[in-house]
């Protein structure tokens, strides 16, 4: 989105002025929710010590000047007090009110409004993931030293913004830890829910639907009032970020072991803003920002945040994540995001400001292979099917876009749309479906009804490698694509096709691991590109956890099984992998920031799989900065990075000075005066741990950095693995660091030597060694065109 940073050039309220007012006069007279951003509480840094009933009386204070100011352009405060549904009380400055394009068109005009944005609509983007890290023994169970050195993460509180919890899994007991935090400032909010409840591992809770509901959600139960996980994903993601450990957990005696959060001795606090999808999206910006604002106040020291857009690119003040990620890393809270689900297209990123760790998703060295048996071919597949074909006898198999039902189209039974196949042509029969755009289970659902034995699920182009065990209806199995072709190629060919699918197994160790996975979101930055993004991956694929026994594994509606774990894939589930680790991090090291952290784990991530090769995308081919970001996570090295790449709030402000927003909006952001530095800096000058060059001229270009020593006195060299066409030196190439906490700053400096090579970017790296840690930073070149 190019408009990005002429919006910011202009200044974002004129902007947001001529998009509200362009609407036509019937469209301006309709009512809608919109977000009104006015920067950052001063009396912030008051709330933590203030007794409950001041704490009130401070809130009713902000709420009323807001119902004033909307006063001013609705003519009523008794009008602005209907209108509001949010007021954001605590950190956050602001409210969420319904009203017309031209209401908000006007309130955007007054000097103390930031950005006004409409209330949008986000989606939702183990036993053995922890091993394949190198945290946790055999069968996972929770002792490996890394794991002992950071207390499990005890003393540290998660939080998770996401669909919910189910507060009675195993993976939340509370053995062995003792009274809640004495800073902990959270509630346990039942809401209509009598049979919630919390203890001292899940320390809070809470639920926000008014966004949810003035989107278009329609809360029509009891269910949607309370923090209870009526959909899976929510229990899920939290209990990998900070689950107890719980023995014997398995899908249908799949992947048996233990199932632990990174931080399995951390509290863990529950923030529903998600729920059943209206128009694709199932979380709204009021909501998330109602929840971090309260989580803020609670005292969380991570918030985990498994949710986001499609990669569209927004201005940073127009993004209710962003606003809210920056007040909770402005209060020294590390912010942890999914990179979202839409890859493997470039530039699908989502969750792209500097201030957020953004988290891609990849494999890990545990497969489920069922195996597809046709025409003495044995093809392995991947699958969670609890139940098996019977006898040893083939199956009829068809092409699902030769069953088409009557009324339906081809394309629509090629991958198998609900309704789509025809019952004489599939009973009995093992049928072969396209993947698309409707769920992988779904697919199988729509071959049970029609009355089919089995599924095989073959792979589109776009999709490779990359295949997925679930949890199916009925017995099915998931090839890759080249697997398929060959598949569809026997059914083309042959009069009557037969074949058999194999029930799954466990399988470890499996090789290459990690890969990317295909719908992992992809760089580059859609809003500045001199940032990378994603900034890590983790494991993401077929991950086992806590699940919610409100829904079946598959959460389709007619499937009646119920489990306690389950797995999912997704960059949902590579998030609270990270976040888990990050609260190890913030065990053993209190006092470091969240940029400290961050650079902590992209700097020792690793850049290749367990057969030392480049780390590969879904179809095979090296994935590059743009999918795995600095590399796969390794804990137990981000323990002890030797450097960190730190940064502060000025460090943001000032990188938002360089994209040209005034100082009057920066004042009102950070909620105290802020004046711009005279010199402006480059925005690859941010002290960020990778390092992103873009549109490298002739004359070349140069960067700089600012390196902090964490660890014992010593010498660094530098090492660079240079990018194709671009020559990269470093100045100075030796440091010396004398004591802990010294700061050095060098140069990075860039020379076109084929414009040609670089021009649609080139990849390389800078590494920082003393002889025994690596602090490795990747680095993309751009020519210019």
């Amino acid at each position: 989105m190019a408009a990005v940073r002429s919006m910011a050039s202009l200044g974002v309220v004129p902007f947001l002025l001529c998009a509200l007012l362009l609407v036509q006069p019937s469209a301006a007279e309709t009512k809608r929710s919109y977000v009104v951003y006015l920067g950052d509480h001063a009396h912030g840094s008051q709330l933590h010590d203030l007794a409950a009933v001041d704490l009130a009386a401070l809130e009713e204070k902000a709420a009323d000047s807001h119902s004033e100011l909307l006063a001013t352009v609705l003519g009523d405060k008794a009008k602005a007090q209907d209108a509001i549904f949010y007021s954001y009380t605590k950190h956050i400055n602001g409210f969420a009110a319904n009203l017309d394009a031209a209401e908000a068109a006007e309130i955007a005009r007054l000097p103390e409004v930031v950005s006004v944005f409409p209330n949008r609509g986000h989606k939702l983007h183990t036993t053995r993931s922890w091993q394949f890290l190198g945290l946790a023994g055999p069968g996972g169970v929770p002792r490996g030293a890394s794991w002992r050195k950071a207390k499990f993460g005890e003393g540290v509180i998660i939080g998770n913004l996401d669909t919910g919890v189910w507060p009675e899994s195993e993976s939340f007991r509370d053995h062995g830890l003792g009274p809640v935090p004495k800073n902990w400032k959270g509630t346990c909010d039942k809401g209509k829910d009598d049979k919630f409840h919390c203890n001292g591992k899940l320390i809070g809770a809470r639920f926000f639907n008014k966004g949810y509901i003035s989107g278009g959600g329609e809360l029509d139960g009891q269910e949607y009032y309370t923090p209870r996980d009526s959909e899976g994903h929510g229990t899920h993601t939290l209990s990998t970020a900070g689950g107890s450990p719980a023995p014997g957990a398995s899908v249908f005696g799949y992947g048996n072991g233990t199932a632990t959060g990174g931080s399995p001795r951390a509290r863990v606090a529950a923030y529903r803003v998600c729920y059943k999808p209206v128009n694709g999206s199932s979380c709204y910006d009021a909501d998330i920002l109602a929840a971090f604002d309260a989580a803020i106040h609670d005292g969380v020291h991570i918030l985990s945040v498994s949710l986001g857009g499609d990669g569209d690119a927004y201005d940073y003040f127009e993004d209710g994540i962003a606003i809210g990620s920056f007040h909770a890393v402005r209060r020294n809270i590390s912010v942890v995001l999914s990179a979202g689900n839409s890859g493997p297209k470039p530039g699908s990123i989502s969750n792209v400001a500097p201030w957020m760790f953004t988290v891609g998703a990849s494999t890990m060295d545990r497969e489920f292979p069922s195996y597809v048996v046709f025409n003495g071919t044995r093809i392995e597949g991947q699958s969670l099917s609890e139940t098996a074909l019977s006898g040893k006898k083939p199956y009829p198999l068809i092409d699902s876009a030769q069953a088409a039902a009557p009324g339906k189209s081809q394309e629509e039974a090629q991958i198998c749309l609900q309704g789509s196949l025809d019952p004489k042509k599939v009973k009995g029969k093992i049928v072969v479906c396209l993947r698309g755009s409707n769920a992988r289970v779904a697919k199988g659902a729509t071959v049970l009804l029609a009355g089919g034995a089995g599924m095989v699920l073959a792979n589109d182009a776009s999709s490779g490698n990359e295949v997925i065990a679930d949890a199916h209806v009925l017995p099915a199995t998931h090839i890759k694509f080249s697997d398929g072709l060959l598949l569809y190629s026997y059914l083309n060919s042959t009069k009557s096709p037969v074949g058999f699918v194999e029930k799954p197994v466990t399988s470890l160790l499996t090789k290459p691991a990690p890969y990317m996975a295909a719908f992992s979101s992809q760089g580059p930055n859609p809003v500045n590109p001199e940032i990378l993004k994603p900034d890590i991956t983790a494991p993401g694929v077929s991950v086992i956890a806590a699940w919610t026994r409100a829904v079946s594994p598959t959460e389709l509606t007619f499937d009646e099984r119920r489990v306690a774990y389950a797995t999912q894939s997704g960059t949902s589930m590579s998030c609270p992998h990270v976040s888990g680790i990050v609260g190890l991090i913030k065990a053993l090291h209190p006092e470091w920031s969240p940029a400290a952290i961050k650079s902590a784990i992209m700097t020792t991530a690793i850049d290749v799989d367990n057969k030392g090769e480049s780390i590969l995308n879904a179809s095979f081919v090296p994935a590059g900065p743009f999918g795995h970001g600095a590399g796969h996570v390794w804990p137990s090295r981000a323990m002890n990075p030797g450097l960190v790449y730190d940064l502060g709030p000025e460090q943001y402000l000032d990188f938002l000075c360089s994209l040209k927003y005034n100082t009057s909006v920066l004042a009102m952001f950070n909620g105290v005066p802020y004046k711009c530095p005279e010199k402006l800096p480059k925005l690859q000058d941010l002290n960020y741990p990778s390092i992103t060059v873009v549109n490298i001229t002739a004359t070349g270009a140069t960067v700089k950095r600012t390196v902090k020593n964490v660890g014992w006195p010593g010498i660094y060299k530098a090492l660079v693995h240079q990018p194709a066409g671009v020559h990269v030196t470093v100045s100075p190439d030796v440091m010396e660091f004398k004591k802990k906490g010294e700061e050095k700053t060098f140069e990075v400096r860039f020379e076109v030597k084929s414009a040609k090579l670089a021009k649609h970017y080139a990849f390389g790296s800078l590494v920082w060694t003393n002889g025994k840690q690596l602090v490795k930073s990747p680095i993309v070149a751009q020519t210019a065109a």
